[in-house]
């Protein structure tokens, strides 16, 4: 089967097509023939080694975690899903490649797809909904009347977390681009930044919640938002030792990001403020109740492009500029 393929790290030039035995699902797996994959920034991150001490992958290792498809095959021990099911998953620090004609996945970590929902739009949902609702409701437990902070409203987290948000019934402050304004009013933001015209931290005030999304010093600009006994909850870093010791990381990694952590944790304290570093995990549990709101279009797909999977590597080199409203999402036929 076709796959891209990542050969060793090092970002585009050491990522490139090619034909690849068909994976056999294992007892409690299902094998899904895919016909979208949604793209996610930390794609190119991990082809670059980013994340090489977090995530370890077997290289050469296929890209891409979030796919929907069709079932057709499944292990002896699964019970949640036939043979001709339209399922829906995150396959995220699997090491399980979402890029490929077929994938077996952990029946654990699928879902079926939403009936009105076609595939690249199911194929967009999976990590940036998860990792919403990790934040949201599991990590911080948002409730009706709280005020979030999501900031780049328009992206691909933002579009889905400002409009989750919503449904648990708080008050959604963003930022985004003059361009993207309505949309991310239109998703159900309450509060609108223009980053370009104004500072976020001049304008907001009291809010309970933080969703870390950007890069720079932004999460520290966010405590003066925040009042006292709220939450951060940054998916950008820094990792802190929570996250090392849940991973089972040597003492090593504990320590460094003990250390790297120790700066914005300390400050965030002093402001009596709680912060924690995501990292989204694959729960098809999670993952079916997050479909149940998309299929009564409580939630609704935003979607900036779709590439043919010919063009997967242009795809990602698309989603690197930063610019994409929504998700990008390959669409392998």
């Amino acid at each position: 089967m076709k796959a891209l393929i990542l050969k060793r790290y090092g970002g585009p030039n050491q990522i490139s097509f090619a034909d690849i035995p068909r994976p056999v699902p294992k007892a409690d797996e299902i094998l899904v023939q895919v016909h979208a994959a949604g793209l996610n920034p930390i794609d190119n991150m991990i082809s670059k080694g980013t994340f090489k001490p977090i995530i370890r992958l077997k290289l050469p290792s296929t890209l891409g975690s979030d796919l929907a498809g069709t079932v057709v095959e499944v292990g002896s021990r699964v019970t949640r899903f036939k043979v001709g099911d339209f399922v829906f998953a995150s396959t995220f620090d699997l090491d399980i490649g979402a890029l490929a004609e077929f994938a077996a996945i952990p029946e654990s970590v699928a879902a079926l797809k939403p009936a009105n929902l076609d595939f690249v739009q199911a194929a967009s949902i999976p990590m940036v909904s998860l990792t919403s609702w990790q934040a949201l409701k599991e990590r911080s437990n948002v409730k009706p009347g709280q005020k979030v902070f999501i900031p780049a409203g328009s992206g691909g987290i933002g579009t889905f977390a400002i409009q989750l948000a919503k449904y648990f019934g708080a008050k959604v402050g963003t930022t985004t681009s003059t361009g993207n304004v309505d949309l991310v009013r239109s998703l159900g933001a309450d509060e609108v930044i223009d980053y370009k015209k104004q500072e976020f931290e001049e304008v907001l005030k009291d809010y309970d919640f933080v969703l870390g999304t950007v890069r720079g010093d932004a999460i520290e600009k966010s405590l003066q938002i925040l009042k006292p006994n709220s939450k951060v909850v940054s998916l950008i870093g820094p990792p802190d030792v929570v996250f090392a010791r849940a991973r089972g990381m040597n003492f090593l990694m504990k320590f460094v990001f003990g250390l790297l952590s120790r700066k914005i944790i300390g400050r965030a304290g002093k402001r009596r403020v709680g912060y924690s570093f995501l990292f989204v995990r694959p729960d098809g549990e999670q993952l079916t109740k997050i479909a149940e709101l998309l299929q009564t279009e409580t939630i609704r797909p935003v979607i900036d492009q779709t590439f043919p999977f010919e063009q997967a590597k242009e795809a990602l080199a698309y989603l690197e500029k930063g610019r994409a409203k929504g998700k990008v999402v390959v669409q392998m036929k």
